[in-house]
């Protein structure tokens, strides 16, 4: 995976070719296959302490990020990051 780092903002396009900057929340790998958890920067720079969206992009050997294709792998995924979340509540 390239240098993909949690902090890190990047700029996505939607759908509708909107952009929007998203921060690196969470990096892991499943499986030989990369992944990174990202939040809307505006929703995480709020003071609030309500749920942020979270969503999950599939990194491929170029850098380049690609949606979660099935529910099975969204949720091996989304598993893997909240055991993580978990863990690094634990170590704080």
């Amino acid at each position: 995976m390239p240098n993909i780092e949690v902090g890190e903002i990047f700029t996505i396009s939607d759908e509708n070719n909107e952009e929007q900057e998203v921060e690196v929340l969470g990096v892991m790998t499943i499986d030989d296959a990369d992944y990174v958890a990202v939040g809307f920067v505006e929703d995480i720079r709020q003071e609030e302490e309500e749920d942020i969206d979270i969503f999950f992009l599939k990194v491929d050997e170029d850098g380049d990020f690609s949606a979660i294709e099935s529910d099975e792998e969204f949720d091996k995924v989304s598993a893997t990051f909240d055991e993580m979340m978990d863990e690094e509540m634990e170590d704080a």
